[in-house]
């Protein structure tokens, strides 16, 4: 009998651990920075870094994730500017913002089935400064997508080729549609990684509302220390709006705790747009001690037209006087 009790509790203990929750991951980062426009007024209209003459606030971001056997969950909000106030949907009286929530269960090895709001598929940035070599975004990352709801599944048809093919809400940044149009949008992703060290990633997505946006994101390792990165986009909506650019992301790793990088891009709205052109450039080094990275960052952005302000007076008018903008940042991100 006494064999018995303890086969049936070897039993229960082993069933019991197998169905055991993976326990919940919790990440994020938090920063700060102080940015300086040469001009004396806050200038170059990209995501972020913004205040001029300020040691000022980014977000504290907190990520969940759990996995249940097939069954998973993502949870990622935000508080503070960059997370909030400066990242859509910026819903009044809210003061935190999702950066993610969604469901997923992975039906195969190779099938995976996501439903919920996630964080878009298209482009090289992304919100969180953690997962950016450079503190001040693109013009791309600023006039595309930041998110997107809906539903997709994920199909790996090898260990070097995978497809995404969703359905989304009829406008980016909405994790509500209108109820007319519903799932107005369809998406895809061909990924690729066709060598170690090479990924490629081609992204579309159509709509009535959203218009229609066809991107692709590369990244090279071309030795141990150098990386090249690569983003291009095209951007079409109605009344021929939208834009048109390509930016390089060159960066080599100086030692294990510092590295520098380079951003040069080309951005051009449509005619519908206005028609403007600018092209950027921004240098950064990301300096590491333990879980904080400092990144001091300059740059200089070139219009075609004036576009930018030379001074607070020239702003105060909101007429462009000058086709140059120019700005230093020091930011502390710190990822946990």
């Amino acid at each position: 009998m006494k064999k018995v009790i303890i086969i049936l509790a070897l039993a229960l203990t082993g069933n019991m651990t197998f169905a055991q929750d993976t326990p919940l991951e919790i990440s994020g980062s938090a920063d700060a920075y102080y940015k300086y426009d040469f001009s004396k007024t806050a200038n170059i209209p990209t995501s972020f870094a913004t205040d001029q003459n300020s040691v000022s606030l980014g977000m504290l971001d907190i990520a969940l994730k759990k996995t249940t056997g097939k069954t998973s969950f993502v949870g990622e909000i935000s508080f503070g500017p960059r997370g909030e106030k400066q990242s859509i949907p910026d819903v009044a009286g809210q003061s935190f913002h999702i950066q993610n929530l969604y469901v997923a269960y992975a039906a195969t090895d190779k099938l995976t089935l996501t439903a919920g709001y996630m964080g878009t598929f298209v482009g090289y940035e992304v919100i969180s400064p953690l997962a950016n070599f450079h503190y001040s975004t693109s013009y791309l990352f600023t006039n595309g997508p930041f998110q997107n709801a809906g539903i997709k599944a994920n199909y790996a048809i090898s260990d070097k080729v995978g497809f995404m093919v969703g359905a989304f809400n009829d406008t980016w940044n909405s994790y509500s549609a209108d109820p007319i149009k519903g799932l107005n949008a369809v998406g895809a992703q061909l990924s690729l990684t066709p060598a170690e060290g090479v990924s490629a990633y081609i992204n579309f997505m159509d709509g009535s509302v959203s218009g229609t946006i066809i991107d692709l994101t590369a990244s090279f390792q071309l030795s141990e220390k150098f990386t090249l990165g690569l983003n291009t986009a095209d951007f079409s909506n109605t009344g021929s709006t939208g834009y048109t650019g390509a930016a390089l992301y060159p960066a080599v790793a100086v030692s294990e705790n510092f590295g520098l990088g380079l951003r040069g891009e080309y951005f051009k709205f449509k005619s519908g747009s206005g028609g403007d052109s600018v092209t950027a450039l921004t240098l950064s080094a990301n300096l590491k001690a333990g879980g904080l990275t400092f990144i001091p960052e300059f740059r200089l952005d070139s219009g075609k037209n004036n576009i930018f302000y030379d001074s607070p007076a020239a702003a105060l008018t909101s007429i462009p006087n000058t086709k140059s903008a120019s700005q230093f940042s020091l930011a502390c991100v710190y990822g946990f």
